[in-house]
């Protein structure tokens, strides 16, 4: 299974959220925080039970419930999990923020979103970065599209790379220059799937509640459709495919001479 018929597949198990007994104006809202995720928001009343909850269900199965307030305070913190060896994190890692959805959205193995900018990519990538930066150890894997985009993020995977139990690999479509390449590995993928793909994948350096991933499809330019996934099975799928599939690709060392 491809990267592209992983991300179908998850897309097809849509979530659905079903807020009881709470203002009209409240489900309008979530409907409008949850605007680019795969999660159906539905209202519901009844004749009696506590007011404002919400239950979250997917193919017909019971995955948690929140009280309204809750759902939309969040819950903060960076959900990372382990220790590092502390030092310099890379710019712009670890910036998370509490959000509006945190409760239900830590509920699901796999998060789907439907819209997100490079804006948010970005922002996405760097909780997996900060992750993999935090436990300093196992290894992570990222997909730039192109080696023009790795190029600008070259700094960045060269500071992730110095972490010594940090086994950094990049990959790209052949398309621009090739960065100057110190401390990790970089895979040129000849096909479509990773032009149009974006990920990063980490393996949890040993914890398994430390493994994560992002996956999104670039559908038009700018906007990509994908999932979080912190389950450890899927995580794994990914690396492995990756592994599998581009391992033998062309490759720099840490000298940046092909091998």
């Amino acid at each position: 299974m491809s990267l592209i018929e992983l991300i179908a597949g998850v897309e097809a198990h849509e979530a659905t959220l079903t807020v009881f007994n709470a203002d009209p104006a409240v489900t309008d809202e979530l409907r409008e925080h949850f605007a680019d995720r795969n999660v159906r928001i539905v209202d519901d009343q009844t004749a009696s039970g506590p007011e404002g909850f919400a239950v979250l269900a997917r193919d017909g199965e019971f995955v948690t419930a929140v009280t309204v307030d809750d759902l939309l305070s969040g819950s903060g913190g960076d959900g990372t999990t382990g220790t590092g060896d502390g030092g310099d994190a890379p710019e712009g890692a670890g910036a998370s923020e509490e959000r509006v959805g945190r409760p239900v959205l830590d509920h699901l193995d796999e998060t789907m979103f439907t819209s997100y900018s490079r804006e948010d990519m970005v922002a996405a990538s760097r909780e997996i970065e900060d992750r993999a930066w935090r436990v300093g150890d196992g290894a992570l894997h990222a997909g730039f599209q192109t080696l023009d985009v790795l190029t600008g993020e070259a700094d960045t995977y060269d500071l992730l790379g110095e972490k010594e139990r940090l086994d950094v690999h990049a990959y790209a479509a052949d398309e621009g220059e090739a960065p100057d390449v110190e401390h990790y590995t970089v895979h040129v993928g000849e096909t479509a799937e990773i032009r149009e793909t974006w990920f990063v994948a980490y393996d949890g350096g040993g914890y398994e509640d430390a493994k994560c991933a992002l996956l999104a499809e670039e559908r038009s330019p700018g906007e990509f459709y994908g999932f979080w996934s912190y389950d450890p099975e899927t995580v794994d799928y990914i690396i492995d495919y990756l592994t599998e599939r581009y391992g033998g690709s062309q490759q720099t060392d840490e000298g940046g001479e092909t091998v």
